[in-house]
């Protein structure tokens, strides 16, 4: 079958939904377009196509009365994030509270580079977290697997969005906040200032955003 992408969706979602390991489908030669056109299997766009095949029942010989452990590969998923300030130092050491889709809720601590490493569901949407103290703490809202690819300018808009540069809609659309946003976000970098989403520009986004 093939599955339409949907907001939201990356390919560990789609897998866990369908049964299989996001491995097994990105390297299915029916995926291969897809593969090369993304690049990165937790970036896709809603309308591109998975191909999805039927589950195959796997039989495994096992002794009678006794005991066999299986182990379900592939669960959970890793929640990545750098915490940067405004002169892109990192916010290390400080104390995180996390909610996932309102049922999962972890405490932790940033590391010496300002980085999380949290383990999450592979199917999650929606998270929550508080990042430090008292008067310098921080909020934020992220929507797992809402980021468009960097040559989308909806992608640009995100990872503008998320480093500061642009206060604006996530539409799509190559506004005026979003020229002046790729503008700040050129001069900040030593770029070329097209106000456009160039190479050089998407290079730099992935660089700092990761992806």
């Amino acid at each position: 079958m093939k599955y339409i992408v949907q907001p939201g969706d990356c390919m560990a979602s789609i897998a866990a939904e369908h049964g299989f390991l996001w491995q097994t489908l990105w390297n299915l030669p029916e995926n291969v377009k897809l593969k090369l056109n993304r690049k990165n299997p937790y970036v896709l766009f809603p309308g591109d196509e998975v191909f999805i095949p039927d589950l195959r029942v796997k039989e495994l010989p096992c002794t009678t009365e006794k005991k066999h452990v299986f182990i379900k590969k592939g669960v959970p998923e890793r929640l990545r994030i750098v915490f940067t300030d405004e002169n892109d130092q990192p916010i290390a050491n400080q104390p995180y509270e996390l909610e996932v889709d309102q049922e999962l809720r972890f405490k932790g601590q940033t590391d010496g580079a300002g980085a999380i490493d949290q383990p999450i569901p592979p199917n999650a949407r929606r998270g929550h977290l508080l990042l430090g103290e008292e008067e310098s703490q921080r909020e934020y809202v992220i929507n797992l697997g809402g980021v468009d690819p960097v040559g989308e300018i909806s992608g640009v808009q995100g990872r503008l969005f998320n480093l500061g540069y642009y206060a604006g809609p996530i539409d799509g659309e190559l506004n005026a906040l979003t020229t002046t946003a790729l503008l700040l976000f050129q001069d900040k970098y030593k770029l070329s200032p097209t106000g456009e989403n160039d190479a050089p520009t998407q290079a730099k986004l992935k660089e700092l955003f990761g992806c």
